[in-house]
């Protein structure tokens, strides 16, 4: 499959990056992380201009998960549950996606992205359930913005280290999403226990 990008990225350039990462984000087993890091590496040489990468890339993301948003809509549960094992995405995760949306409701679509598994299954679950659109694109799209910028960033300031770290970032990544959603979740009821000690107005 890292083959495989690396052929794309180099024969299509901007155009292979965006296809690879809209069908990743729909649900496609492509390593989406990679991609970005081996991105930012070859802006790192000069091949891409950061500004175009990064613009490539988030159009690539929020194009797959608007898409997954609109399979959720029209498809509905049963499609959900035919296709995900043939997606490579077990129950478990599906089951999880559930969790995480009855407790932190749209918001679950901010952090989706760094959660493998899960980032394909966020959308078509707030599709499923008809969250608001503005809702979507505004926890969705905001979220691809900071996904993105992170990853490519990396990429960037690794140059010829990126294959040792991408190594790291498949070791430590369950350590490192455990960590990022306890400080996220903490966030979340702060802000609203924060909110509950207003004085009503």
């Amino acid at each position: 499959m890292q083959h495989y990008l690396h052929h794309l990225i180099d024969h299509f350039g901007y155009v292979g990056i965006m296809i690879a990462l809209m069908l990743g984000i729909v649900g496609l087993p492509i390593p989406d992380e990679l991609l970005l890091i081996y991105t930012g590496y070859r802006v790192s040489t000069g091949a891409f201009s950061y500004p175009l990468a990064f613009l490539v890339c988030l159009f690539g993301a929020t194009t797959g998960i608007s898409l997954g948003y609109i399979l959720g809509i029209t498809l509905g549960l049963p499609f959900l549950h035919k296709f995900v094992p043939k997606l490579h995405i077990t129950e478990k995760r599906l089951q999880q996606t559930k969790t995480l949306f009855s407790k932190l409701g749209p918001a679950v679509l901010f952090i989706c992205y760094f959660i493998p598994g899960v980032r394909h299954l966020a959308a078509f679950w707030a599709g499923v359930n008809a969250y608001d659109w503005r809702k979507f694109a505004l926890f969705a799209y905001s979220g691809a913005v900071v996904w993105v910028a992170v990853f490519l960033t990396i990429g960037t300031y690794f140059e010829s280290r990126w294959m040792a770290f991408r190594q790291y970032i498949d070791a430590y990544r369950p350590f490192l999403f455990s960590v990022f959603l306890a400080v996220f979740i903490f966030t979340v009821f702060y802000w609203h226990a924060q909110q509950k000690q207003k004085p009503p107005d």
